[in-house]
């Protein structure tokens, strides 16, 4: 199998179920991990999000919601803020819309994923976990339309099955996988130009 090229941002979508899903996904990976981690997991709008501070935590690595217009840095969990979708601009940096709902979600992971595969290219992977609506699937086909690669929680293994039979109707991901074979495959990633 051909090499693909490094990976150089990990975009995850998750809905119901997420926070124990972000958990399992996320617990394992160590604090050396490089490859920053930008996850939308759908909040209440108009209510500050703790998502950030109950995963700091758990996890190894350092986790915090993105400033608009902040670099993304190697080594570190973004999680997007309640009621503005998040963006990568070209230049590799977060912004911030106030633009309506997408898929009755604001953050959506489409807006997420759609920027990060237009930002990243191939040097991108979007991984969608359990969730209740149709969000992450034009998300997850824009990352496989630019050579990056897609990775989706088993419907079966999923609290919620809609949003991961939503995406792999619509895309065809590389990788379809239970949550507990993820962490696996992010170390995988981590390493450059890993044939997965």
């Amino acid at each position: 199998m051909p090499r693909r090229p490094p990976i150089e941002l990990i975009v995850i979508g998750a809905s119901a179920g997420g926070v124990a899903a972000l958990l399992a996904l996320l617990r394992p990976l160590p604090a050396s991990f490089a490859v920053p981690i930008v996850a939308v997991l759908h909040l209440m709008a108009r209510h500050e999000s703790q998502l950030a501070a109950v995963l700091s935590h758990h996890l190894a690595l350092p986790v915090r919601e993105p400033q608009d217009k902040e670099p993304v840095r190697a080594g570190a969990v973004y999680i997007a803020s309640a009621d503005y979708h998040l963006l990568i601009e070209a230049e590799r940096s977060f912004a911030f819309s106030s633009e309506p709902p997408v898929s009755f979600s604001r953050p959506s992971i489409d807006v997420l994923m759609t920027s990060a595969a237009d930002a990243y290219g191939p040097a991108v992977a979007g991984l969608l976990l359990t969730g209740a609506n149709m969000d992450g699937a034009e998300g997850m086909a824009a990352i496989h339309a630019r050579g990056g690669l897609t990775l989706v929680q088993q419907p079966d293994d999923a609290e919620v099955a809609a949003m991961p039979e939503a995406a792999i109707a619509r895309c065809r991901p590389h990788h379809i996988l239970a949550l507990k074979d993820m962490p696996p495959m992010l170390m995988k990633l981590a390493s450059a130009g890993h044939t997965v």
